[in-house]
């Protein structure tokens, strides 16, 4: 038994002693070499068996011993430490032998400090495997951070690029928007410029706009590609134009000639530097050719631009048959009497944002221009009106300046005058003359927003059919301010401080002509009543009206068709079962949204021919079979267009299958998305 035990902690010893010479080198220890190697061949090519094979029959052991105490784990490295210290004592206890104590009690200290060591060369291997560990594991989470880090880089890149994109479409479709008015359902109150059209587009008549703005685009492109050849090959029209070379040979179509004239322009012997008719540098005279147009400036037919040419004076031009001239932009301050001398058939002018001032302009300035219909002065420092501006002028612009004040003889001889635009100036009632309109025998235009005004100015001319007065001070509308302008048709009086008992009741009541009214973001808490007859389009959005009074629109004629009361404060409490007598034939558009609406108004259902119906950002919570339709009105035809319902309290489950009888389509009906819980519970059935 004693040799047994000594073979075994040799091969242990042997196997320790490899290791450390893989490890530090060739250290080896001292021994007899070859009855070790001898006695550990066989060990190294067959496996060893079991315990019971090498010192007879196994007695039954003092505890269970598992499967990993087998003999054939004894040798293997991954043998446990326990499980080898067990067998070691199991065997000395059982095999001890009397009298050799001292020779047990140094083979226990010589297995204990080789299991010792045993132990130590485990813990050292599994601290180095561990470590190993730990840094993949660190190596791994460096990795996937910096990988995290790379992926948000490129997220906020492509979001940024998102962005760049939408902005840039955004400004692309403000663009094209500013290409062409849109004007929406029944909205009268956008300001009209003189170069559009006066026509309303539907909806049928999108593509047909469209068209329009590309046509444009595309046309306005090409005008300045071709515009710069001509230039370049000096073949611009103008008052006295140079001889146009020709082809050698003129007999030919026209795409030989064409072919010719390239063939003309590309020969090596013309050479621009030599040629005064190729270079217009070399040009002996070149303010000839450009009739004293200044460097910036370009001339088209009978049309010349120099807008943002940094003009300090005006420029000495000579050309008579001249009708249009723009200068926006410059650093014109004063106009010589002399200045149209040159130019006296001009019709528009347009001397916008520059330094002009009232002393600047000569008052022989505009006298000679006999044919003038358009001029435009917004954007400089007139504090008063030009003075002899000819009578044949039927557009006058002087918005955003100076002005104080309009004396009778600002506007005196313009007889000829349709519209007139003052906004953005410092003008009051107390500022404007009572006869200061009266030469104005056929304006019909007139906007005075962006003032200081208190009330509607007095003495307005009988013609006048639009009046613009947003953006000011006003209080009150008088009874007898309305009373010579019977041929008014719209008027704007929004952002102003108007309350409907500061409204007189005889104020436009009687108007057979006046269809649109604008009284939005006012101080009004109620529909204000004495209405005009005629009215078809009333707007009172954004003010603080909580209540329709009964019979309000019954005394109208035909009947009002549109009705905006968006942004107020409606309630369950706000309607009559009277508040909308009188537009059960006429209603065509209808707006309720963003109110505090409990439910559908009564009445509703009775419009006959409603198109377009809003109750969307309400407090509506149930729509009833026949709060929106009609049975015995509808007859079978829908007649609703767009219906909106959203951002409620509605459940879509719980709305009656009858109640959108009337819409044309069902994705006509907007439902989604309400407010409330997502998520109901069933309902029970007993």
């Amino acid at each position: 038994m004693r040799w047994t035990v000594f073979l075994l902690l040799l091969v242990l010893v042997q196997t320790e002693a490899k290791d450390k010479e893989k490890r530090r080198g060739t250290r080896r220890r001292d021994g007899d070499v070859k009855v070790k190697e001898k006695r550990l061949k066989p060990l190294k090519l067959k496996p060893v068996p079991p315990p019971s094979v090498l010192i007879g029959p196994e007695p039954p052991p003092s505890r269970p011993i598992g499967s990993k105490s087998r003999g054939s784990a004894l040798i293997g490295r991954e043998t446990e430490t326990e499980t080898i210290l067990d067998l070691f004592k199991t065997e000395s206890q059982d095999h001890k032998e009397p009298g050799l104590g001292e020779r047990n009690s140094v083979e226990q200290k010589f297995t204990n400090d080789v299991m010792e060591k045993w132990e130590k060369q485990q813990k050292r291997k599994e601290e180095a495997r561990r470590r190993k560990k730990r840094k993949r594991e660190k190596q791994k989470r460096r990795e996937e951070q910096a990988l995290k880090i790379q992926v948000k880089k490129q997220e906020s890149r492509w979001k940024q690029m998102e962005v760049e994109l939408s902005e840039q479409e955004e400004a692309e479709l403000r663009k094209a928007e500013e290409e062409v008015q849109v004007w929406l359902r029944g909205d009268v109150f956008e300001m009209k410029t003189h170069e559009e059209e006066t026509t309303e587009p539907g909806p049928e008549s999108w593509t047909r706009v469209w068209t329009r703005v590309w046509t444009r685009v595309w046309t306005r492109a090409w005008t300045r590609v071709w515009t710069r050849v001509w230039t370049c090959l000096d073949l611009s029209p103008g008052p006295e134009p140079g001889p146009i070379p020709t082809p050698p040979t003129q007999e030919g179509t026209a795409e030989e000639t064409d072919g010719n004239y390239e063939e003309i322009f590309e020969d090596p012997d013309l050479d621009p530097d030599l040629d005064p008719d190729l270079d217009p540098d070399l040009d002996p005279d070149p303010s000839a050719d450009r009739a004293g147009l200044p460097p910036g400036c370009d001339i088209s037919d009978v049309t010349a631009s120099c807008e943002n040419a940094k003009l300090q004076h005006f420029p000495p031009l000579s050309i008579p048959e001249l009708k249009s001239l723009s200068l926006e932009g410059n650093n014109i301050s004063t106009i010589p009497p002399e200045a149209f001398n040159g130019i006296p058939n001009l019709e528009w002018i347009n001397l916008k944002k520059n330094r002009l001032t009232s002393a600047g302009i000569h008052p022989l300035a505009f006298t000679r221009l006999k044919f003038l219909t358009r001029l435009y002065l917004d954007g400089n420092l007139l504090e008063t009106v030009p003075s002899g501006i000819p009578s044949t002028l039927q557009e006058l612009k002087i918005n955003e300046n100076l002005l104080q004040s309009i004396q009778e003889t600002s506007l005196k001889g313009l007889s000829s005058l349709v519209t007139l635009e003052l906004e953005g100036n410092r003008l009051s009632e107390g500022g404007v003359s009572h006869g200061a309109f009266n030469d104005l025998t056929e304006l019909t235009y007139l906007r005075l927003g962006r003032n200081h005004f208190r009330a509607v100015p007095q003495g307005l001319p009988p013609t006048l059919q639009e009046l613009h007065l947003e953006h000011n001070r006003i209080e009150e509308i008088s009874e007898t301010v309305f009373n010579q302008t019977q041929s008014l048709t719209l008027i704007s009086l929004r952002n102003n401080k108007l309350e409907e008992s500061r409204i007189a009741p005889r104020a436009w009541i009687h108007h057979r002509s006046l269809e649109s009214l604008d009284l939005s973001h006012n101080e009004l808490h109620l529909v204000p009543s004495f209405l005009p007859r005629s009215l078809v389009h009333l707007v009172l959005v954004g003010n603080h009206i909580e209540r329709i009074p009964g019979y309000v629109f019954a005394h109208m004629s035909p009947g009002l068709q549109y009705l905006y009361l968006s942004y107020n404060k409606l309630d369950g409490e706000g309607f009559e079962p009277e508040s909308f007598l009188g537009t059960y034939e006429s209603m065509v558009e209808l707006c309720l949204d963003h109110n505090q609406i409990l439910q559908v108004p009564s009445g509703i259902n009775e419009m006959i021919d409603l198109h377009f119906l809003r109750l969307d950002h309400n407090r509506i919570r149930r729509i009833a079979g026949d709060s929106l339709c009609d049975p015995g009105l509808s007859g079978g035809g829908g007649t609703l267009v767009a219906v909106r319902l959203e951002n409620n309290f509605i459940d879509p489950e719980t709305v009656s299958p009858s109640a959108f009888s009337c819409v044309r389509a069902p994705s006509s009906v907007v439902l989604k998305p309400q407010h409330g819980p997502k998520n109901r519970p069933p309902k029970r059935h007993d």
